[in-house]
């Protein structure tokens, strides 16, 4: 009888490792990290909506569909890429690209995960669920293959990058009725132009990686230059005026504004410290700072919601 039991057992440890290590795949294959900072900009974008009280079952709902949608994109990329993914340290562990997961297997994933998200959206408004399959083949099939072309696969990326705040504000529609389409894009603007510092700093430091793979994604073609380092600085410097649209508009108050301000004022400081320096860790800081900004400015944008009637 011990020796069934002992057998049942390993049986069973050996289940459990196989599923965790399966989910962990599944994780691994939808980016889960990645994809929940995209999510968190839908989420409080949808919740700056006119109309919009914060709700948890709506919200939890709005997370999942995000997550579906942005997951299916982002196992595209992964299918797309698993030979270039291969020969990178940092992406060689994924699991299409190191060969646990078949590419089979990760289409079928796709086209569940793209089809239920989608679906999930239409329950918010129609408006969010054909912007969020637009955004989902925008980046998977152009902006991904469009990597081994030219850097203007930035550009390309940061459409579908930025396009989670439209779908979130658009989301709103189908509650409110309220369809006034300006805070979405306002939303849009800000996360569109936070990309291109953000995604610079993180080329600057896998340029190698990159380019072993035949990737082009700097706007020079001979590497982290000074070019590379005046184009991050251009582009925090317009993120100032583009912050301050929220409150011109009367979607967030004046607080929110000096909050906004402080944080632009800062990665414009980074990215000439990166112009200045032109090494890894400056260029380290920035990527770290452009993930505290965009956390910071939503929050403080939905903290300071000027709310109508």
């Amino acid at each position: 009888m011990d020796y069934f039991m002992e057998q049942n057992n390993k049986i069973s440890d050996s289940t459990s490792f196989a599923m965790a290590t399966k989910a962990r795949d599944y994780f691994a294959l939808t980016k889960f990290t990645l994809s929940f900072m995209v999510v968190f900009s839908t989420v409080v974008s949808y919740l700056l909506a006119p109309g919009i009280s914060f709700d948890v079952l709506k919200v939890l709902l709005l997370f999942v569909a995000g997550l579906l949608v942005t997951g299916s994109a982002n196992a595209i990329n992964q299918i797309l890429e698993k030979d270039s993914d291969a020969k990178m340290k940092r992406t060689a562990s994924r699991p299409v690209a190191s060969g646990r997961m078949s590419t089979r297997e990760a289409w079928v994933f796709v086209i569940i995960a793209g089809v239920v998200g989608c679906g999930l959206m239409y329950l918010f408004s129609l408006e969010a669920c054909l912007i969020s399959l637009f955004s989902l083949l925008l980046y998977g099939f152009v902006y991904t293959p469009l990597k081994r072309v030219n850097s203007i696969a930035v550009l390309m990326g940061a459409i579908p990058g930025a396009l989670p705040c439209l779908i979130g504000w658009v989301a709103s529609f189908g509650e409110t009725g309220i369809k006034d389409w300006t805070g979405g894009w306002i939303l849009f603007a800000i996360q569109f132009v936070w990309q291109f510092p953000h995604f610079w700093a993180i080329a600057w430091l896998a340029h190698k990686d990159y380019t072993n793979a035949g990737f082009k994604l700097l706007p020079s073609e001979k590497g982290p230059t000074r070019f590379t380092a005046v184009q991050t600085v251009m582009y925090s410097v317009l993120m100032i005026p583009v912050g301050m649209l929220p409150y011109q508009f009367h979607i967030s108050g004046v607080v929110s504004m000096w909050i906004v301000l402080a944080c632009n004022l800062s990665m414009v400081y980074l990215s000439i410290q990166l112009l200045r320096k032109m090494d890894l860790p400056a260029a380290r800081k920035v990527m770290f700072g452009s993930y505290f900004y965009l956390m910071i400015v939503f929050l403080s944008l939905y903290a300071d919601k000027i709310n109508y009637g």
